[in-house]
């Protein structure tokens, strides 16, 4: 049975059905579907202002290449400009080749790339050491946890470096949906009230982070990759089998199987949560130590790194964290209020 003529231009075969509305279009009309829906998100969320300096999130992964892509083609129209900041977490055998993909892109659109390391940013700690230090304390599934936290606090530093107003990331509504799952499935209700809108204002100092994919699902930015032909890295990071992600993931497909508008449900259910007044956390204050904005006495990077240094990296998860809060009274015991684990999705790597 040939291919039903693009429902948009009327001319050329059509080359895909939209998997949310079924809509039959060519590739070059549903790339401009997308790159308008991007437009249409970026500009109803006044997510970035026309002067603003933007800092892509670039993993050299599908998600930030099409962002990286799709943004410069809206640039003109949204008078920013862009820099790439890509982060080197020291995973061997893995980072490496995403990187060489990053400098592929940045020379390909022309664009300035900054690589901002864990070893350098972190006392020499990379997520390897990180990996072979819990490995013998029951943690070894929480890599994730820790590089969630040390990736958003690089990705801020390396945005800083370069100057920028603005930080994007490329998390897409599947893995918004997953991280709604996540915290639904913890009890954590901070985190799933903090889950919703499009992105964080800066508060405390912070630069104002957005997610411009967020309502794009992820078949439709691997579709647009494939039609605009981007050149990006697809493995999975080795130490991802073993993250708590991996069955949201799971249970998030079976949830689509049976309903495919889950995904976009799930993250327009956290748009709408509100917590009863007692059960609000209360306002975040600063880290004792660097500054951050924190919920507790040190944020979360430096509760991290501490438990790190003192060779007792499982105080610094869960409820071991409270003989991390040694260097000032603590605050309420609410989950930090700066980053992952789950508040937001870890950074694509």
């Amino acid at each position: 049975m040939p291919a039903p003529q693009c429902a948009s231009c009327n001319k050329a075969r059509a080359a895909l059905r939209r998997p949310r509305s079924g809509q039959a279009l060519c590739g070059t009309c549903f790339c401009a579907a997308f790159e308008a829906e991007v437009l249409h998100t970026v500009v109803a969320g006044r997510l970035l202002p026309p002067g603003a300096v933007v800092a892509v999130g670039a993993s050299g992964g599908k998600d930030s290449t099409v962002l990286a892509h799709v943004l410069r083609e809206l640039a003109p129209r949204l008078g920013i400009s862009l820099r790439l900041v890509a982060v080197d977490e020291g995973i061997g055998g893995y980072r490496d080749a995403a990187l060489a993909a990053v400098r592929r892109q940045a020379a390909r659109w022309e664009l300035p790339l900054t690589v901002v390391a864990y070893a350098d940013l972190f006392g020499g700690w990379t997520m390897d050491a990180v990996a072979r230090s819990t490995a013998g304390s029951g943690r070894s599934r929480s890599c994730c946890t820790f590089c969630g936290v040390l990736r958003r606090r690089a990705l801020e530093e390396g945005a800083r470096l370069v100057g920028a107003t603005h930080v994007v990331t490329g998390h897409n509504a599947d893995d918004m949906a997953e991280t709604v799952l996540m915290n639904f499935l913890r009890g954590d209700a901070g985190r799933l009230a903090r889950g919703g809108g499009l992105g964080s204002p800066g508060e405390g100092g912070a630069l104002p982070r957005c997610r411009p994919l967020q309502l794009a699902s992820q078949k439709e930015v691997v579709l647009y990759a494939h039609f605009r032909r981007l050149d990006y890295f697809s493995e999975e990071c080795v130490y991802a089998p073993e993250a708590f992600r991996g069955h949201a993931r799971d249970l998030l497909k079976r949830l689509e199987a049976a309903r495919p508008s889950a995904a976009l449900d799930l993250v327009h259910s956290a748009e709408r949560l509100a917590l009863a007044p007692a059960a609000r956390p209360p306002p975040p204050g600063a880290c004792a130590r660097c500054g951050a904005l924190a919920s507790r006495a040190l944020c979360q990077a430096c509760a991290l790194l501490d438990g790190l240094n003192r060779g007792r990296p499982r105080l610094a998860i869960g409820k071991g964290r409270r003989g991390l809060d040694e260097d000032g009274p603590p605050r309420e015991a609410e989950p930090e209020a700066s980053g992952p684990p789950a508040s937001e999705p870890v950074p694509a790597c």
